[in-house]
């Protein structure tokens, strides 16, 4: 399913970039926008794991530096993902830095990395780290999509002795002040 996911988000990425209007393709500024995906959430005990929808908001900033774009932003994901009964993970927030290269003016490959906070109903709330790459392509003056793939961990969640990891697939759109 991520595959499936993973490729229709790159083809809508590409096909919107190449059919809409561009912009000179400046990259430094604030943006704000919004992002819907999928999450899978697999843990160290067996037959615990699970799988659906995450959506949410998207703040940063980024500077571009000629060929390279350098940014740091936060997210706030929204979920309903059920832990095959023992926990529903109810959210996840990110503060992240990214560095890119632009591969065109409008297009820019990235790789992000940071902190992450996962809530859930029953076990209370834990930190970890996530890594990630992605691709954004801006497709009219001050609107860019993009694509991004995030690998989350979490290390002895809330003391419970259980390790999460969850990895995500979300299409995200941003207004570019």
């Amino acid at each position: 399913m991520t595959g499936k996911l993973a490729l229709i988000a790159s083809v809508a990425t590409l096909a919107a970039g190449s059919t809409m209007a561009q912009s000179s393709g400046d990259w430094t500024g604030f943006y704000a926008g919004a992002q819907i995906g999928y999450a899978d959430i697999g843990t160290s005990l067996s037959g615990v794991d699970g799988d659906g929808a995450i959506g949410g908001i998207i703040l940063g900033y980024d500077y571009d530096l000629g060929d390279w774009v350098v940014g740091g932003g936060f997210d706030y994901d929204w979920s309903d993902v059920d832990l095959s009964g023992a926990a529903t993970v109810e959210d996840v927030w990110r503060l992240k830095a990214r560095a890119g290269y632009k591969v065109n003016p409008q297009g820019l490959l990235y790789g992000v990395a940071g902190y992450a906070e996962a809530s859930t109903d029953t076990l209370g709330s834990d930190d970890g780290w996530f890594v990630g790459a992605g691709y954004e392509q801006i497709v009219a003056p001050n609107v860019s999509i993009a694509g991004e793939l995030l690998y989350h961990e979490f290390d002895n969640f809330n003391a419970t002795g259980v390790d999460v990891d969850a990895t995500t697939i979300q299409i995200r759109a941003a207004y570019r002040f």
